[in-house]
């Protein structure tokens, strides 16, 4: 079996990427292809097309992406739909030209509605209007969702898309301005503890819910989805409704969030809330039912979670903190 993974230096793909290389030591024949974006532009069609009909895998497993937090979906709109419009439309278009049958896309939690009922069931997609800071990036991967199931429609082929919730975990950003929530207080916190600061005060009341899941586990689910029959998949899914959410099901507060890194890290100051900063949404968590009626649920708890994210922090970034 051939498979290409594209995006295999990202957080999701590097953890899929392990998982794979997992299975190769325990026996299974697997040959992995990878290439780093200097080697490979997913967004040149012809580069793209060159390595499909060259490489012709068994399977694609398409992680690559633009991503980043709300000031740079705020500050380059215009990068983040064209540039994962490309890579979608490339990876997917030229796996099916190359002969693959078998794909999966990975999206994101944001192709939903702003105002979707909780928890998110996927039919609420395109029922209507998103989240403007980030609407590019979702118009794009809910391309890749119909791009998908379009190829099925029209030429037969097996591609699948799985929508995560919010992730965390090794490989994660931690930069200062545009990390996402989890990384951020894990970040402060740190500083903290290390500067002797007394309070760390977050923006908000803290009541807002959010939900999370630890990369490894949503690498497991992927590769869980993408190895499932293809009967049994298509009997859960439907043709133009063919994704599937991937989470935990559960959520916390983001004070309780705060409290659990705070604990981690070893900080204990005073958590204190800035009430005239924005919740946003109240609450946004995934309905993950249908992959659990599949035979899937998470293994890793929040805490054990943060607990692996931190020490990886500290192995990687800690030199180079203050530069950042």
């Amino acid at each position: 079996m051939k498979i290409y993974i594209a995006g295999h230096r990202g957080m999701v793909g590097s953890a899929i990427l392990r998982q794979l290389q997992a299975r190769q030591s325990a026996g299974e024949d697997l040959q992995l292809v990878t290439r780093t974006s200097a080697e490979l532009d997913l967004t040149d069609q012809s580069a793209v097309r060159d390595f499909m009909q060259a490489e012709r895998p068994d399977q694609v497993i398409l992680a690559a992406a633009k991503v980043g937090g709300i000031v740079a979906n705020n500050s380059y709109p215009a990068q983040f739909i064209y540039e994962n419009l490309m890579i979608e439309c490339n990876v997917i278009h030229q796996a099916y030209a190359a002969g693959v049958q078998n794909l999966l896309q990975l999206g994101s939690s944001c192709i939903y509605p702003k105002n979707a009922p909780q928890p998110m069931q996927e039919d609420a997609l395109l029922t209507g209007t998103l989240e403007s800071t980030n609407e590019p990036y979702a118009v794009a991967k809910i391309a890749g969702i119909k791009l998908c199931e379009s190829y099925n429609r029209q030429y037969g082929t097996d591609y699948r898309s799985v929508m995560p919730t919010n992730l965390y975990g090794p490989g994660d950003n931690f930069h200062p301005e545009n990390s996402h929530v989890l990384p951020a207080l894990i970040r402060r916190f740190h500083l903290a503890v290390k500067d002797g600061t007394p309070e760390v005060v977050i923006w908000g009341s803290g009541n807002p819910m959010r939900e999370f899941l630890h990369v490894d586990d949503m690498a497991a689910a992927s590769l869980f989805v993408m190895d499932l029959d293809k009967t049994i998949y298509q009997a859960e899914t439907q043709e133009m409704l063919s994704h599937i959410n991937v989470g935990s099901g559960t959520d916390v507060t983001i004070r309780e969030l705060a409290e659990t890194v705070a604990m981690v890290t070893g900080f204990t100051g005073n958590i204190g809330f800035d009430t005239t900063r924005p919740d946003g949404n109240a609450r946004k968590l995934m309905d993950v039912s249908r992959l659990a009626r599949l035979g899937w649920t998470y293994a890793i708890g929040l805490e054990d979670g943060i607990r692996d994210t931190y020490d990886w922090f500290l192995q990687q970034r800690d030199e180079d903190l203050r530069a950042k």
